[in-house]
């Protein structure tokens, strides 16, 4: 009994490892695409852990960073890199984000970390937008969760508009919002995001439309698998 369960142990950290390492190796072929002179938009996550570094070392001269959570901004200029709000930016040339899931269509759902509304205002500002996903991410189709934001008010109506939801015991989110998932079937991924889209209280979701990403670099055992996404690259 103890053989085995070290075996388990040493088997989880072995996937563990390799998992940090395709998110290493897809960070590093996304910081290639970082130039001097651009307005970037950065996601949250593990993967986004890994890419912050790797832009750091380039150093790009002139690079203005957007970020997406406090998290992010608060590692990015701790490795020195600037960080302005959004709004205090113009277009964004660039962002780069990690996802939950992704499906052969290019549909992703993120928001694992809470930060989806953030994120999915950032891609759609960027001329851009390139997701970095590690192999185990790619799936034949999605499955719940599909993360939610809601707004406070009126918060268990909306969760009973809803159904299969349940909130997270988490803090909310930077803006203040509640999140939730949604635990049932997803079904065909652009008619459920019309229907969570659709409901008063929904801040935003968690389903990213193809059309919102332009290029995804999927690490894997045999290094980085181009795919293009709905968005044509600027």
């Amino acid at each position: 009994m103890a053989a085995s369960r070290a075996t388990r142990q040493r088997q989880s950290s072995l996937s563990i490892e390799k998992v940090a390492r395709q998110k290493r190796v897809a960070a590093r072929a996304a910081a290639e695409l970082v130039e001097g002179g651009m307005r970037l938009g950065l996601g949250t996550g593990t993967t986004v852990a890994f890419l912050l570094p790797a832009i750091a070392e380039r150093s790009p001269a002139d690079l203005i960073c957007v970020a997406t959570s406090p998290a992010t901004e608060h590692a990015a200029r701790k490795l020195g890199l600037t960080v302005l709000p959004l709004d205090e930016v113009d277009e964004l040339d660039l962002a780069i984000d990690g996802a939950d899931q992704i499906d052969p269509d290019g549909w992703l759902v993120k928001g694992g970390g809470g930060a989806h509304t953030r994120e999915k205002i950032v891609a759609s500002a960027a001329r851009s937008f390139v997701v970095i996903p590690s192999a185990e991410k790619a799936v034949p189709q999605l499955r719940p969760p599909v993360p939610r934001e809601l707004v406070r008010f009126g918060a268990h109506h909306t969760l009973e508009r809803i159904g299969s939801s349940r909130l997270r015991d988490v803090p909310e989110s930077p803006d203040g919002g509640l999140i939730a998932d949604y635990l049932g079937a997803v079904g065909e991924p652009r008619a459920l995001a019309a229907t969570l889209g659709g409901i008063p209280g929904v801040i935003e979701h968690g389903l990213f439309e193809p059309e919102l990403v332009s290029t995804i670099l999927i690490a894997g055992d045999e290094g980085v698998q181009r795919r293009a996404g709905g968005k044509p690259p600027a």
